[in-house]
């Protein structure tokens, strides 16, 4: 089952300054092409080529970039495969209020271009081996669940992690053995409505919203599930992490 995705690329990254004083994160370079190229050419690999971008800072060089993505000057693994190439929409936040909109901010302004279930993931996290997968995609489609989040065990730099891991695969807010949330996950739109969230979809008014309470409050009623991934993983934050990549 195919479904459309959408990547969140409208940080500042403020840490990883003074790289991204001229070049937003995601345009950072790892081990040869853009932070954001990984995950874009992963979820064509999976089937997955209609894509949404959120954009703020430098916004424009994101969509420069990525709006002819497939042809020769992107040096794309995509190339000369049978693999498609990826359809992107640009939610240009920057553009539009003058800032980003936060996670779930940025989720409610894009959702007209979403479906009724999508994936969402950072632009910023190195996950070269994670996939993106269409039984993954059935399975949550007919758990009938809000959310279903990748977890990774927790890095030096979140040492308490963000939620816990139930033996029947459902997330839980309980404080001991939490995981650390990858930013992947398969998503539904509900839980970007009443009674989770009460910004219009579309959020025409540009409302930031924080993805995290939306999360917490579905986890409540045990409408999210999850899974540990353990395969490489990077949350690109701040420049050392970066050059640890190589």
């Amino acid at each position: 089952m195919s479904i459309k995705a959408m990547i969140l690329a409208a940080g500042r990254g403020e840490r990883m300054r003074p790289l991204t004083d001229h070049t937003p994160k995601p345009m950072l370079t790892v081990r040869g092409k853009p932070l954001m190229q990984w995950p874009v050419e992963a979820l064509a690999r999976g089937g997955f080529t209609d894509l949404v971008i959120n954009t703020a800072w430098l916004g424009d060089k994101i969509s420069d970039y990525f709006c002819c993505f497939g042809t020769s000057d992107n040096n794309s693994s995509l190339l000369n495969t049978e693999h498609s190439i990826p359809k992107i929409y640009f939610s240009h936040e920057g553009r539009d209020f003058g800032g980003a909109l936060e996670t779930a901010g940025g989720i409610v302004r894009a959702l007209p271009h979403l479906g009724e279930h999508f994936w969402v993931l950072a632009g910023d996290v190195f996950a070269p081996d994670f996939v993106f997968s269409p039984l993954a995609v059935t399975q949550f489609v007919q758990s009938g669940m809000l959310a279903h989040l990748w977890l990774v065990p927790n890095p030096t730099h979140n040492p308490k992690g963000d939620f816990a891991l139930t033996p029947d695969g459902l997330l839980s807010n309980a404080p001991e053995h939490r995981q650390t949330y990858s930013t992947i996950g398969l998503y539904h739109r509900d839980l970007f409505s009443a009674p989770f969230c009460d910004i219009p979809a579309g959020n025409p008014q540009g409302v930031k919203a924080a993805l995290a309470p939306l999360l917490r409050a579905a986890i409540a009623q045990n409408r999210v599930s999850g899974e540990l991934y353990t395969g490489a993983w990077t949350d690109v934050g701040t420049p050392e992490r970066l050059a640890q990549l190589g």
